[in-house]
């Protein structure tokens, strides 16, 4: 490969990433059919990695390759009698669009409706008839533009089980005659939470990852976080979208921060935080406000933002407001009851009402079956048990979460807190 012809195909990279999933979207919206609209516009893609190398990247990228996707659409229909009855839906503007004039160019990606279809898109992507695996699969590959082997480097799974994770999907949505649709008011607070929850479990294996080598995959953040973003220009008026973006903007400001010099991890409280990300802290706070200016109850995603953004206006560590942590975590657990949630609050109280305060509510919930697993129940366990001056119980708690996680970076800070506290206990015995 020349270096001209590597210039070209990065410079489409660049171009797919930015524009693939408007084009899906506005493809889906014409054919009604995602499966068959992703594969026109890999068609187009293909197009582009014979043709720009050798004829020059057009003054218009994204519109030359909806335009180029258009043309595929007909000659597939075309070709294909089974599907003949979809010609009708091109209508004129695919006629036109065969022409390939220049001049169309400018209007192609401008059209608001594209808009609508890539509201639709990240609808259909998340719907509920899906696992949330295959959601998660599904929304990376359409609406991030993600490849497979992107998608299955980031989640360590392997790469033909996301795509057939993905095929299925597909298949499942045309099976079942998922229309292509924002949903009707009805239905939409509970399809919008799907939406969020794909967006927000996305953004938490790159944040927190589950397994693996690495403590962070800050791609999978920066994905999320763009599509949260997407979303919150299509729906303006759902306040939870804008709690959901603060809180993925303060949490994100936090990375440089939460990896030392050895790649392990940093707890919060220790954390330098004049490494953390202002803009993307002025921007949450940002998001926040836009959210809380809707009025109405805070939902779930607005709660946590505001949670998020109490550790972020504090300058230290000492001067977090943990009363008021305790309390949006008390409104959370109302809100949506979930002995994770209470872990959270136990972990808030006991910073602002002593060790054993918190240690009460552990206790409380440390038979969960949801907790059955969680390394976070024995970690925030033995961390209590450690400032309370039971080093020894808080050393089995330790390695009970060490064994639990399959992080590892967190794996190895665990089993050194572990033998911090066992050392303590000698000294003290």
């Amino acid at each position: 490969m020349t270096t001209d012809t590597a210039a070209a195909h990065r410079a489409i990279e660049a171009v797919w990433r930015i524009e693939s999933a408007r084009i899906i979207a506005g493809l889906a919206g014409l054919v009604r059919d995602v499966g068959l609209a992703e594969e026109l516009a890999q068609d187009a893609l293909v197009a582009a990695l014979e043709q720009w190398p050798a004829e020059g990247i057009p003054a218009n990228p994204g519109a030359w390759l909806m335009l180029t996707a258009k043309h595929r659409a007909i000659d597939r229909i075309r070709r294909n009698q089974r599907l003949g009855g979809k010609l009708n839906l091109l209508g004129r503007e695919l006629e036109a669009a065969q022409q390939g004039a220049p001049a169309e160019f400018d209007a192609v990606l401008d059209d608001g409706k594209i808009d609508d279809d890539l509201l639709r898109l990240m609808f259909i992507s998340c719907h509920p008839v899906l696992p949330v695996e295959a959601r998660i699969a599904l929304t990376l590959r359409l609406l991030g533009g993600l490849t497979t082997e992107e998608i299955a480097r980031g989640f360590l799974a392997a790469e033909p089980t996301i795509a057939k994770r993905i095929v299925r999907a597909k298949q499942s949505l045309a099976s079942r005659h998922v229309p292509f649709e924002v949903p009707p008011p009805a239905d939409r607070p509970a399809r919008l939470a799907s939406v969020l929850e794909v967006l927000y479990l996305v953004f938490n294996e790159g944040y927190s990852a589950m397994a693996g080598d690495d403590w962070m995959r800050p791609a999978l953040c920066s994905e999320a976080l763009r599509l949260g973003r997407v979303l919150a220009e299509l729906m303006p008026a759902e306040p939870e979208v804008h709690g959901l973006v603060a809180l993925m903007e303060i949490q994100a400001s936090r990375i440089p921060a939460r990896l030392s010099p050895a790649g392990l991890p940093v707890p919060l409280p220790e954390q330098n935080r004049g490494r953390w990300d202002q803009l993307l802290i002025r921007r949450g706070f940002t998001a926040l406000l836009r959210a809380e200016r809707l009025g109405g109850p805070p939902g779930p995603y607005v709660l946590q933002a505001a949670i998020a953004a109490c550790h972020a206006r504090a300058r230290t560590a000492a001067e977090t407001d943990w009363e008021q942590i305790a309390a949006l975590y008390q409104a959370l657990a109302a809100l949506t009851p979930s002995p994770v949630v209470e872990l959270n609050r136990a972990v808030a109280v006991a910073m602002a009402d002593g060790p054993e305060r918190g240690l009460q509510i552990v206790d409380r919930i440390n038979a969960e079956p949801a907790l059955a697993g969680y390394h976070h129940l024995p970690s925030v366990r033995g961390d209590l048990l450690a400032r309370l001056g039971r080093y020894r119980e808080a050393a089995g708690e330790f390695r009970s979460a060490a064994s639990l996680t399959r992080n590892i970076p967190e794996r190895t800070v665990l089993l050194r807190r572990a033998a911090e506290c066992d050392a303590r206990h000698g000294a003290v015995g």
